[in-house]
């Protein structure tokens, strides 16, 4: 525990020195470490090559699952996108030293408010290697320093990427200390007693994971448990557009939490659009569970039960369900919703205009794919994680959701007492 506490307390020595550096530093280091990647594209694939095998081995004795094997292998198209999502957060403006008031309280009594790094970040991520350098980069662009777990069957492809990105901000003359590696359950377990030390834990996963992380800590956590999300076909939805969001949102990435896990279906267009779905995602190897209604309209389907309304597959799974109309489908994503991203198909814009203000979750998006729900795509950068959590910061986390505030205040020497009882002074409160 010793140790794995001294390495936190330097996270924090590191976090200061960081935050106090220079916006052109700071991207200096998020620079060089694309450059880095180009260059290290061989040795990281082979690393990533022997994770793989690795983890061939956990998915046959049924110890990983298919997604996360999936989420675990890297190629070329991969590495240039991790070192151009760099090169796109160097260009960010700096989210430090932000002064969001300027306040007179009174005649030489000035009050700022201004953005600072959060501290220490304690990242916990499954199977997806490049996790790594975004977490990295978004903590050296705030100024935060980070410790690092990521999956034991990622072990060789994040240790190769922690260490290019300490290699760069080193050449940048910055603490290597920021980024840190932790290994293995008991390094996290010891982490998550550091109250005093870590100032957010960002756990980075499956519902399992997340819940587990939740459960045994005092630190304040953010992420989302689950990523149950549901695309509501309205009965004025433009069909080859329903197929095309449905196609996307469940099939463009199966594994992410922002795929699209429920259908929900206007009865009045169950008749023409359920058969469209079916047409289009079965010869393209999706599983179809449908509720007795859609059973009705093609026995084909799979009988859904009540669990699958409240699934996360993370697979080529869908669940369909027919709803009565609007009110239907606002029910169903109130009782099972995980507050992550949902949408609605429609052509109407007095329906659409009351989904997106009724339904509460993080994202809610009319005539998109689910799965524009990331920070990159969002033009963050890259994200720490997606939360559903309403205090601090919500759906894609960037850079804004790592930092905090604080306030200053300069004076000549006004003391409270001359602002209380029958002869106060009056403050001012006037806006600069």
């Amino acid at each position: 525990m010793s140790d794995v506490r001294a390495r936190a307390q330097r996270a924090r020595l590191a976090s200061g020195l960081l935050g106090r550096a220079s916006l052109e530093r700071r991207n200096e280091a998020l620079r060089r470490a694309a450059a880095g990647l180009r260059e290290a594209r061989p040795a990281l694939l082979a690393a990533n090559a022997e994770d793989l095998t690795r983890a061939r081995a956990l998915l046959d004795a049924g110890e990983l699952d298919a997604s996360a094997y999936q989420r675990l292998k890297l190629d070329a198209p991969k590495v240039e996108e991790m070192a151009r999502g760099l090169e796109a957060l160097a260009s960010l403006p700096d989210p430090l030293g932000r002064v969001d008031l300027h306040r007179l309280l009174d005649e030489g009594l000035v009050l700022e408010r201004l953005t600072v790094p959060l501290g220490v970040l304690a990242v916990i991520f499954e199977s997806r290697p490049d996790a790594a350098v975004q977490i990295g980069a978004l903590a050296i662009k705030s100024g935060n320093a980070a410790l690092l777990k990521g999956g034991a069957e990622a072990t060789g492809s994040v240790g190769v990427l922690v260490g290019l990105l300490r290699a760069a901000l080193a050449a940048s003359g910055l603490p290597e200390d920021t980024l840190q590696l932790l290994h293995g359950r008991a390094e996290v377990d010891t982490v998550l007693g550091l109250d005093q030390d870590v100032d957010l834990v960002i756990p980075r996963g499956s519902s399992s994971l997340v819940r587990s992380i939740q459960a045994r800590t005092r630190i304040p956590v953010l992420g989302h448990a689950e990523g149950i999300c549901h695309l509501y076909l309205d009965a004025a939805a433009d069909p080859a557009m329903a197929v095309a969001l449905v196609r996307d949102g469940k099939l463009q990435y199966p594994s992410a939490c922002n795929a699209v896990e429920t259908v929900l279906v206007h009865r009045d267009r169950a008749a023409d659009l359920l058969p469209a779905l079916v047409a289009d995602l079965r010869p393209r190897g999706v599983e179809l569970r449908g509720c007795p209604r859609c059973l009705a309209l093609d026995p084909s389907l799979a009988a859904a039960t009540d669990a699958d309304w409240d699934t996360e597959y993370g697979a080529p799974v869908l669940a369909l369900k027919v709803v009565d109309d609007l009110d239907g489908a606002l029910a169903h994503i109130r009782r099972h919703g995980s507050g992550h991203t949902e949408g609605i198909v429609t052509g109407d814009p007095e329906a659409a205009a009351r989904f997106l203000a009724e339904v509460d979750a993080a994202g809610v998006y009319h005539n998109a794919s689910t799965r524009f729900a990331d920070g990159y795509r969002y033009g963050f950068g890259a994200e720490v994680g997606i939360s559903t959590s309403r205090i601090h910061a919500r759906g894609p986390v960037g850079l804004e959701g790592l930092v905090t505030v604080k306030y200053l205040l300069r004076g000549h020497g006004q003391c409270v007492a001359d602002y209380t009882g029958p002869q106060a002074r009056s403050f001012r409160h006037e806006d600069l």
